[in-house]
């Protein structure tokens, strides 16, 4: 089975023309666009996607859960990003900086160490051997957070 049958091919069409119809398409419609073409050009914009969720977080101060959530797939999208290309640890980084920082907000102290465990991990050098871990840690916040 071909898997672009699984592609909702007008939207993704119009997310293409979404974000080369405007120069400054709003923090929401660019998410919105980068999540549809995720499924198509992985490579190119998981690096999008994650770096657009940190600001469209933002717009939802009021909401922690909701920022958390964005942050959390901001998170999400930097580790497939690195586990396609290794050398990419400083989009994961500034990502969990992120998400680090909204949990410092809700004061959620179990989960900053896990973050903090795993930003040590980067600096050490040992982050590709604790990758699996972190991704399940990762699994298990998300659901967390949905619940």
């Amino acid at each position: 089975m071909n898997h672009t049958a699984n592609i909702n091919h007008d939207a993704v069409l119009r997310a293409r023309v979404a974000l080369l119809g405007s120069e400054s398409l709003p923090v929401r419609q660019r998410v919105a666009a980068y999540r549809v073409l995720v499924q198509v050009s992985p490579l190119v914009y998981l690096p999008l996607l994650s770096r657009a969720l940190y600001p469209y977080s933002q717009e939802f101060a009021h909401q922690p859960a909701i920022a958390l959530a964005l942050r959390a797939e901001g998170v999400d999208a930097a580790r497939r990003m690195c586990a396609m290309e290794p050398e990419r640890e400083e989009l994961l980084y500034l990502a969990l900086a992120g998400y680090r920082h909204q949990l410092a907000l809700m004061d959620r102290p179990d989960e900053l160490a896990a973050v903090d465990e795993e930003i040590a991990l980067m600096g050490s050098g040992r982050y590709a051997e604790a990758f699996a871990s972190a991704v399940a840690a990762s699994a298990n916040t998300a659901r967390r957070v949905a619940a």
